[in-house]
């Protein structure tokens, strides 16, 4: 998705998004969630859709990075609806994840997984089993944790693929290791391990130090000595280049740091919050509906392709941080949110019934270097715009 909504355009969305149109959102979210469900029917019963390409579903295992986003959705549409068959479904696929990844520690991406799913589940419910599942996932993440560093490792190293090689002298550690840090911090504070608290802290410290440029942009990677803990590699990862600004990126930085403020009241990581926002913001190639290309500084902006993706976490996101900051910066955060969702609810990106593979939303952007999943519906673009339905509710932005 290249071109820009129209200004008219999206003056029309922003009058159909309030009030009882808030409620018919939702509706359409059912519907498209409704026919998900049905066709996960004839797929095999282990599995998880995740994307939507060429007229077949991506599916993946428990093990996956974006298992949990499934689960976590079905969650929001029950917390949205208060109905009894979103609960069924969401408790039914959040117990496709618990043996299998309850001391999982092969994959950094323990909070995707279980905290998206078991972790709105306990939320929802009180569930014991979610809450005991929770500190068996945030036992195996910490194993990840390097004391002599202070960092979790975020990918495992490779060997034998040329692409990847590159990567193997490195502790390598990506800004996404920013969106675990809530699990270990819940972990701490509801009786698990208090170094939870301690890892969380260090690992957002570090990342804050390291991970940005002067002007509020997160570098995708950054590889770490493991003997000293110098930088000894910064990678562009799924950005267009070093020197760019990877969208999805940027927003789990914005996310992350969020999260954080709000687990410690740290205020260095309000203000990091704060000013990867104002980068975004203000970033000349943000489009005028608020959907930013896959990277800001990819090479053929207007031609490049939107990444719904960051959109969505980044409003979800911002629904929070307007609580935490000052009043003319939660105005301008709110009218973002306002606008973009309403863009977003618009047909130039909400699937019609029967297309996209019944996911909600069109033109997400996995990873453009690689040519993987380009312009596509991604399960988790759709959890985080229930979860930005949720928390605009909460904030009167739907009213």
């Amino acid at each position: 998705m290249k071109q820009l909504l129209s200004f008219a355009v999206l003056l029309v969305a922003l009058s159909g998004l309030c009030g009882p149109a808030g409620d018919a959102l939702v509706a359409r979210c059912e519907d498209h969630y409704r026919a998900l469900l049905e066709a996960m029917k004839d797929q095999p019963a282990d599995k998880i859709p995740r994307s939507w390409e060429k007229g077949k579903y991506k599916m993946v295992a428990p093990e996956d990075w974006c298992s949990g986003f499934v689960p976590g959705s079905l969650w929001y549409l029950y917390e949205l609806t208060g109905k009894e068959a979103w609960k069924t479904a969401a408790a039914d696929w959040t117990e496709k994840l618990i043996e299998p990844l309850r001391h999982d520690a092969n994959n950094h991406d323990v909070g995707f997984r279980t905290y998206c799913s078991a972790g709105n589940g306990l939320r929802l419910t009180g569930n014991a089993r979610y809450a005991a599942f929770l500190h068996d996932t945030s036992a195996a993440l910490r194993t990840r944790y390097d004391d002599n560093l202070g960092l979790i490792r975020s990918w495992n190293n490779w060997a034998g693929t040329p692409e990847k090689d590159y990567f193997r002298p490195s502790f390598i550690v990506i800004i996404d290791n920013m969106m675990n840090l809530e699990l270990l911090e819940w972990d701490a504070k509801n009786g698990g391990d208090p170094k939870s608290d301690v890892i969380a802290r260090s690992q957002a410290d570090k990342t804050d130090a390291h991970h940005f440029r002067p002007d509020g942009s997160a570098y995708h990677i950054l590889g770490y000595n493991p003997k000293n803990g110098k930088i000894h590699g910064i990678y562009a990862g799924q950005g267009a280049s070093v020197d760019g600004t990877w969208a999805r990126g940027q927003a789990w930085a914005i996310y992350g740091f969020t999260v954080m403020y709000r687990e410690t009241k740290d205020k260095r990581y309000l203000d990091r919050a704060v000013k990867a926002v104002d980068y975004w913001l203000n970033e000349p190639n943000l489009p005028l509906d608020g959907v930013p290309y896959w990277d800001f500084k990819a090479a053929d902006i207007p031609n490049e392709e939107r990444d719904v993706s960051a959109a969505c976490v980044t409003l979800s996101a911002l629904c929070e941080l307007m609580d935490d900051v000052p009043a003319d910066l939660a105005a301008k955060y709110r009218a973002y949110v306002r606008k973009t969702l309403a863009a977003l609810a618009s047909p130039a990106y909400f699937a019609a019934p029967g297309e996209n593979g019944s996911f909600l939303l069109k033109h997400s952007v996995g990873c453009r270097p690689h040519g993987s999943e380009v312009d596509v519906p991604l399960n988790y673009a759709d959890y985080y715009f229930l979860e930005t339905l949720v928390r605009s509710r909460k904030k009167g932005i739907l009213d």
